[in-house]
């Protein structure tokens, strides 16, 4: 009786490494299988980056108009400041016909004006008041006029006239044609270059979202102050909208 439970339970133990043996060996050569699938099917792919650029006339312009007073007193600098914004807004809004949504304060403030030598050492000689207007202004032709007009209301600090595109969106879809072609040129190159041939371009993305529309920056100087012969003139130019994208495509 108890030699043949240990001769049954020797053939059941054989049975049973046997088993594990061929499972082993089954299991094992199904990861080599599943392994091999998977590298057939894995394709190489390259990323590029495109960029793409249309030069735009500009739209629209940012003005930075400002007015700025001295006072022996802050409220003194202050009042006289005031006295001068006021009539520069007036002739903006009512000769020029800008709208107070296109008019906005964009830097205001009232600080001490000190002197400074080596006797007496720092001095205050009375406070400055500033107050300077962002003005959107479409009418492009006419801004050196304007400039000219607010400089004889009583504005003395003009600088960075900006020029823009207010829309720049319509302009999109060209500057990104453009920047799919560049990316295609380089992807190109590189599956010349490694003599693989370029395959589907698999996804596609606009870097940061919109087009970036670089404006064109002029500083606005009074020449009515310096020249004799007439007033500002302000050339517009053109401005550049801008689209990166970023490219993915397969190899073959």
């Amino acid at each position: 009786m108890k030699h043949w439970t240990k001769a049954a339970n020797t053939a059941v133990l054989a049975g049973a490494l046997l088993a594990g043996v061929v499972a082993g060996g089954l299991w094992t050569g199904a990861d080599r299988a599943y392994a091999a699938s998977a590298a057939t099917t894995v394709s190489s792919v390259i990323n590029v980056s495109g960029s793409g650029e249309v030069l735009v006339k500009p739209d629209i312009a940012y003005l930075s108009i400002g007015v700025q007073s001295e006072g022996n007193t802050a409220a003194a600098a202050q009042k006289a400041n005031a006295s001068k914004i006021s009539k520069v807004t007036q002739l903006l809004k009512e000769k020029w016909s800008i709208s107070a949504d296109d008019i906005q304060t964009s830097q205001f403030y009232v600080q001490p004006n000190y002197t400074y030598d080596e006797k007496q050492g720092q001095k205050l000689k009375g406070y400055i008041a500033n107050h300077t207007l962002s003005v959107k202004y479409r009418n492009l032709d006419k801004i050196g006029q304007l400039l000219d007009e607010a400089t004889q209301s009583g504005a003395n600090n003009v600088d960075n006239v900006r020029f823009s595109v207010e829309n720049s969106s319509a302009y999109e879809e060209e500057a990104i044609a453009k920047a799919l072609g560049n990316a295609q040129s380089k992807a190109s190159a590189v599956a010349k270059a490694t003599k693989r041939g370029l395959g589907t371009l698999l996804n596609v993305t606009v870097d940061g979202g919109d087009a970036q529309t670089f404006t064109q920056r002029e500083t606005a100087m009074n020449k009515a102050l310096f020249d004799t012969n007439g007033g500002t003139e302000i050339q517009s130019g053109q401005v550049t909208v801008k689209v990166q994208v970023s490219a993915q495509y397969e190899l073959n």
